[in-house]
């Protein structure tokens, strides 16, 4: 029995490349960056699955010409934004994401682009290898004794949580529902988003890009910000209106932001590469060679289930919740 072809649109570890190829007759990417839609659509025909990347946009338009052998796409993210969900389900196709596999490894860059924009840590570097070191020139803010707001407080804003306590923070959040006492972990929770800004001196952003967190951040709910505040986004950079943070932070209204995801990534904002108080990083939240594996492994665990007509482990539901 011949195997089936599977649409591959990147490159994965050794161990990954061995299954592909052994269980499927692997059509790679090999231009080195992501398939224009067109090419996406050529590339499908025939084919029994996909394997994606959040840097491929799959919408409306390409459900409406995909190859009817499509049975199942896999996205190597959480995160289901870049598919048309509800174009998807026209054209009876499954979808699976990876959730509950990359909470450590955002926390952390979290973590990191929370000490790397309160203590300055670009401009830092940037002294330290120019040669203009010049002793306590640089004074930033410790987390010790500061109020961390998290919108969101699924799995990573938990994980962020736990990490913000050993700091000496005192963490706020809002979630679309309280949590269970021994998942708040003495966290305080705000029914309101308006509530919860008027606390966070810094802001750690872990919510869904949907259409009510669309924009979320713009010159209205930073006004509602404490004078100074931080701003953290490992979550999706459409929650963020760049125009609005940027003027934020050159005024100095927003003291620091430590940004991971980007509207329109891998393009962003060219206003925020002169910015001195911007810490930036290139979508690194489950970059780990321990997280990147498993999550490969669970989309192929997925499509093999799709395509055996067995129960596939996270395929999407109508209302994704990423973790």
């Amino acid at each position: 029995m011949p195997k089936p072809a599977l649409v591959v649109t990147t490159h994965f570890a050794d161990e990954i490349e061995v299954r592909l190829d052994r269980d499927y007759h692997a059509r790679r990417n090999a231009q080195g960056k992501p398939l224009t839609r067109d090419e996406l659509i050529h590339a499908s025909a025939g084919a029994a699955a996909l394997f994606v990347t959040p840097f491929d946009r799959l919408d409306s338009e390409f459900f409406k010409q995909v190859s009817p052998s499509v049975k199942v796409i896999a996205t190597y993210s959480v995160g289901v934004d870049h598919i048309d969900l509800q174009a998807a389900a026209s054209r009876n196709i499954a979808i699976a994401n990876t959730p509950g596999i990359n909470a450590d490894a955002t926390a952390e860059i979290a973590m990191l682009l929370m000490l790397g924009a309160s203590r300055r840590a670009y401009e830092g570097q940037e002294m330290v290898r120019t040669g203009t070191w010049t002793v306590s020139s640089l004074l930033g803010w410790q987390l010790a004794g500061k109020v961390l707001g998290i919108l969101g407080m699924g799995r990573v804003g938990q994980a962020v949580a736990r990490r913000a306590k050993g700091f000496g923070m005192s963490v706020h959040y809002f979630n679309p529902t309280r949590l269970p006492a021994e998942l708040e972990e003495g966290a305080v929770f705000h029914s309101s988003t308006s509530d919860l800004l008027r606390v966070s001196q810094f802001l750690s952003l872990h919510a869904p890009e949907t259409p009510l967190t669309h924009h979320f951040i713009n010159s209205k709910t930073i006004d509602l910000l404490p004078n100074g505040a931080i701003l953290i986004n490992t979550a999706r950079g459409g929650i963020v209106v760049d125009e609005d943070l940027i003027a934020a932070l050159k005024s100095g209204r927003i003291a620091a932001a430590g940004l991971d995801v980007f509207e329109g990534e891998p393009n962003l904002h060219p206003g925020y590469l002169p910015l001195k108080n911007t810490f930036l990083l290139p979508h690194l939240g489950s970059a780990t060679v321990e997280t990147r594996l498993a999550m490969a492994t669970l989309a192929l665990d997925n499509i093999d289930a799709v395509l055996a007509g067995k129960p596939a482990p996270s395929l999407v539901t109508k209302d994704p919740v990423v973790a």
